[in-house]
């Protein structure tokens, strides 16, 4: 072990997210959103919800927004908008959050899944046809760390099929494929604001954006408890609406997105160039013409725990971002799955640390944690 891999107890923390420096930038225009929202004494279904619809919209280059209370809710009514009922099957990678699970779940549908390609960790194409059954109704793809997933294929497979193909967009709002926005490349997206994500709330909130004025509506009133005039109510629904605070400061967070996101790409190329000197690390993959907007800057190695251990001793955080595939999760037990199942999801489990990404991160801050990883390896 090299002297320059000892812990250094007067290092500064190096924290793998810092929202604390975003709102030291932006602090006063938050206050000023939030000011004017309190002024109106109006909350829900106002103003600041309606103008961040059509300006969600707008950058993922759809005609339509529908703000929810969560991106998991996102995920609920874009499957029931899209006719998901008790009994149906929807594929899904096993290798996401368990929010993407558990809003087919939710529903009484059965989530089907399918394993990932191992370069990208987003859903391998390869592996729907052999998953599709009579019973599915829906695929949900997963944008995973900020990349896309390969769209074109699935499309196919689910046009071939009549199947709609629902986006999940938590983490890659702003990205693209082949020049496409992701949130406009299936029949319905689901965003997560939730705090952490590249564009986030003071709190939860979500929106569900698709070119499809039916599923619009639809979705609107669902989240509206059904109701499709004041008091009346047509169907089953939930309370699932976007408040006007979050609303304005994610509108305020909006119009700074661009620049924290070209950050983020900037210091992914500066993890890159000094990653090419270490050895035994596997960087992000990146395919041609796809733009990744690095919501999580993640690496895979064999001695993933033992890193994350190191790497904690030097006052240096990450994450493992997801630890336990949704095939192995208790809560999908009854499916009768087993370790196996899905080799690729089950290995990216076992080796993906999410290293510290944030617009703020200085390019010193990456050095060290490329140079404590790099005598990780040499140790």
């Amino acid at each position: 072990m090299s002297a320059s891999s000892q812990a250094n107890p007067l290092a500064e923390p190096v924290p793998q997210m810092d929202l604390a420096a975003q709102y030291a930038a932006i602090g006063a225009e938050i206050r000023i959103a939030i000011d004017r929202v309190m002024a109106s004494q109006q909350f829900v279904l106002g103003p600041e919800g309606a103008a961040l619809e059509a300006e969600i919209a707008s950058l993922c280059g759809v005609a339509h927004g529908v703000g929810v209370g969560s991106g998991t809710d996102a995920l609920v009514l874009a499957l029931r908008a899209c006719g998901v009922q008790a009994g149906d099957e929807v594929l899904l990678p096993p290798f996401t959050f368990v929010a993407t699970g558990s809003a087919v779940s939710a529903l009484g549908a059965k989530p089907v899944f399918a394993d990932i390609r191992p370069e990208t960790y987003n859903i391998d194409p390869a592996e729907l046809e052999r998953r599709v059954t009579p019973r599915t109704r829906a695929i949900v793809v997963v944008h995973l760390y900020g990349l896309p997933a390969d769209m074109d294929p699935i499309l196919a497979f689910a046009k071939a099929r009549r199947l709609p193909v629902i986006e999940d967009n938590a983490q890659a709002i702003g990205a693209s494929n082949k020049g496409r926005p992701t949130g406009s490349l299936g029949d319905a997206a689901c965003l997560s604001f939730y705090p952490t994500k590249n564009l986030g709330a003071y709190g939860d909130a979500g929106m569900v954006v698709s070119n499809s004025p039916e599923l619009s509506e639809r979705i609107r009133t669902l989240r509206n408890h059904g109701q499709t005039a004041k008091y009346f109510s047509s169907e089953p629904g939930w309370n699932n609406r976007l408040d006007e605070i979050q609303a304005a400061v994610l509108r305020v967070k909006l119009r700074h997105l661009s620049n924290w996101q070209r950050a983020r790409q900037a210091n992914a190329a500066e993890y890159m160039r000094l990653f090419r000197e270490v050895r035994g690390v596997m960087p992000p993959f990146v395919p041609e013409g796809f733009e990744h907007v690095y919501h999580q800057y993640t690496i895979r190695i064999e001695q993933r725990d033992a890193l994350q251990q190191f790497l904690s001793e030097r006052k240096i955080a990450s994450t493992v971002y997801y630890p336990h595939p949704l095939h192995l999760q208790p809560l999908y037990a009854s499916l009768g799955h087993k370790p196996g199942d899905f080799p690729h999801a089950e290995r990216a489990a076992q080796e993906v640390l999410s290293l510290p990404m944030y617009p703020e991160l200085r390019k010193d801050q990456i050095a060290r944690v490329v140079e404590a990883i790099a005598d990780f390896v040499k140790c």
